[in-house]
């Protein structure tokens, strides 16, 4: 065995070390599914199309504590659930154990706006899967979780307004020539988490290419690792956190999806939405957003600016 697979077969090991502790996954990039198109003889008879949606319309920003808030503050804890394991996202610390990053500074700050000091937050640690039915069974106050935002949702839950834009790109090894998921040699072996329009994509998109599902990015991370995929593709957000824990991965090439990220909320508490709103409006003005991402997703590159919100709902 030489020095480079030593090393590799090491970093495996630690990966599997720092993630054991739970089973989430990272982001699913799940995106609106295209619109069935209607046949030109169906138009007469057609029902009207309803208003166009626009994924990142949240509601208009408001500081002053509705019911939903309240609730919260008479509770004593603001309940956020979110990953434990990606990495720079959301992932537990090895060290001190507490869960970490950048989602979960954003948890940090709505809390901290509810109380009015830091503490009282409340971290559960759920699948991607798991996102959407946390919040229509009411089990949770929020969803922190690489969370994008699109139509679909909106049918069932609510959102903030952006707080972070990611895109899909692929992470390689830094021998590769690859500059992007169009340049892939063909028959690479791309790996990307089961049941996600990720994979969908893949097979859609990139012909030329062998997708390999696995259950999590993580295990998509152990399987590059161990030489049985090429490359991983994702969004940029997780795919920076599977970078470094990999000296020998690095991510390319331009993103090939647009992946809005929101705090998921409850649909029938848009007075929260609307205070969490007032609190991001006031954490992208301040500073606090970009320092939070210059201490976790500066592996991307300099801080671009917080994504502009959209309000109308």
């Amino acid at each position: 065995m030489n020095r480079g697979t030593a090393l590799r077969s090491l970093t495996a090991v630690l990966t599997g070390l720092l993630v054991g502790c739970a089973s989430s996954t990272g982001a699913d990039d799940l995106r609106p599914p295209t619109p069935a198109q209607t046949s030109p003889e169906d138009t007469s008879t057609a029902p009207p199309a309803p208003p166009e949606c626009d994924p990142v319309a949240s509601y208009a920003p408001t500081t002053t504590p509705g019911a939903s808030v309240q609730a919260i503050r008479d509770r004593g804890a603001l309940v956020v659930a979110v990953s434990a394991d990606t990495y720079l996202m959301g992932a537990r610390n090895p060290v001190t154990g507490q869960i970490e990053g950048f989602d979960i500074d954003m948890a940090n700050y709505v809390a901290e706006a509810v109380f009015g000091e830091p503490g009282h937050l409340q971290l559960r640690v759920i699948t991607s899967a798991q996102r959407v039915p946390a919040l229509t069974d009411h089990e949770v106050d929020l969803v922190a979780r690489a969370f994008t935002m699109n139509c679909a949702r909106w049918e069932q839950i609510a959102f903030s307004a952006e707080y972070y834009h990611a895109g899909q790109k692929v992470l390689v090894a830094t021998d590769s020539s690859a500059t992007g998921l169009d340049t892939l040699p063909k028959d690479t072996r791309v790996c990307a988490p089961a049941g996600t329009t990720t994979i969908a994509q893949l097979e859609r998109d990139y012909p030329d290419v062998e997708p390999v599902p696995a259950d999590t990015h993580t295990g998509c991370l152990a399987l590059f690792q161990q030489g049985k995929v090429d490359a991983i593709t994702g969004d940029d957000t997780i795919l920076a956190g599977l970078a470094a824990q990999d000296p020998y991965a690095k991510v390319v090439g331009q993103a090939v999806s647009d992946e809005p990220y929101g705090l998921g909320v409850a649909a029938d508490q848009a007075d929260l939405a609307a205070y969490v709103n007032g609190v991001l409006e006031q954490v992208k003005a301040d500073g606090r957003w970009a320092a939070s991402y210059d201490r976790w997703l500066s592996v991307l590159g300099p801080a671009p600016a917080p994504p502009q919100a959209v309000y109308g709902r």
